[in-house]
């Protein structure tokens, strides 16, 4: 953590030399920065906030760039749908939440709900396959802000292209007229997480659409049901199910699953990891939905267990 300092500002105490201009400072916990720069030292910065003159350790900064400097990300698309990007800085929550908000989605169906987000502007989605399975009649419902005013557009032609319920995610896709140009969210990479990272979740908990909930990252690879995922401290509530894990950076690290639900239990969310749904995109033909064989695609048995069996008397 950096410490504020206050200095009392007096003539002399900070020469107009040492000014250099208007700087940004990325912070190795995702903050980012921006001031004029008063001094700098093989220990630390000494920043002008305007109203706070701030003092921030060397060891504590990732990346100090010119606040001029571009800093619209690149986006790489490739060919299993998703995009990555380059580039891409830390921003605040609010400015990510605005930006990041209209690509999350709530999906509904006869028995429940949950989120999703778009990964293409053909309107192709991610979500969790316990949220869509045995279900055909699904409905997605997408919001956009104006102004104090959030928007609703619903979409009920959406289809089922694949499934893995072993990975307990889906993919699907709205169909129809006009629908193309849909907002996306970059996929990260899980991989570079590490504990104590910050990371939020957006989505549609107990249906109250937009909701943001942010925490750490408490592990990387928890292994739950044999599956691994990432632990979380964000909160994860029924109907954030599907939904995004973010990084500061505004890439999804992670489709959210579940929680634990025990008396005295409290922060323990569980993330599947976008590495996972990364190779579940690139392989989607083995997980192909087909209406007139649900079961198709690959699914796998439980292994066999390997307890010793009791001896009988």
């Amino acid at each position: 953590m950096f410490h504020i300092v206050k200095i009392i500002v007096c003539f002399g105490l900070f020469s107009p030399l040492l000014v250099t201009g208007k700087i940004k400072v990325e912070l190795h916990n995702g903050g980012l920065i921006e001031a004029t720069l008063l001094k700098k030292t093989d220990e630390k910065l000494i920043l002008d906030l305007g109203f706070e003159v701030l003092s921030i350790p060397q060891k504590e900064i990732a990346r100090v760039f010119e606040a001029k400097e571009k800093m619209a990300p690149e986006l790489i698309v490739g060919d299993s749908l998703f995009t990555s990007s380059v580039n891409r800085r830390a921003a605040p929550l609010r400015d990510l939440v605005d930006d990041l908000g209209k690509a999350v989605v709530m999906i509904r169906t006869p028995v429940g709900l949950g989120s999703g987000f778009l990964i293409h502007p053909d309107g192709y989605v991610v979500t969790n396959d316990h949220v869509v399975a045995g279900e055909r009649k699904i409905s997605i419902t997408q919001f956009s802000q104006s102004g104090e005013e959030l928007l609703k557009k619903n979409f009920d032609n959406v289809r089922i292209v694949a499934t893995g319920g072993n990975l307990d995610l889906a993919l699907l896709k709205i169909e129809g007229q006009e629908t193309t140009g849909f907002p996306i969210v970059p996929l990260g990479d899980s991989i570079e997480l590490n504990q104590g990272d910050r990371v939020f979740a957006i989505g549609s908990p107990l249906g109250l659409e937009r909701s943001v909930s942010e925490g750490i990252v408490s592990l990387r690879n928890r292994i739950i049901s044999d599956r691994i995922h990432i632990q979380t401290t964000a909160e994860i509530s029924p109907g954030n199910s599907g939904g995004p894990l973010f990084n500061y950076r505004g890439e999804v690290v992670g489709v959210n699953n579940m929680k634990v639900v025990s008396q005295g239990a409290e922060g323990l969310g569980f993330a599947i990891p976008v590495h996972t749904l990364k190779t579940f995109l690139q392989n989607r033909d083995a997980y192909a939905f087909d209406p007139r064989n649900p079961n198709a695609g690959f699914r796998y048995l439980s292994p066999p267990s390997t307890r010793k069996p009791i001896p009988t008397k």
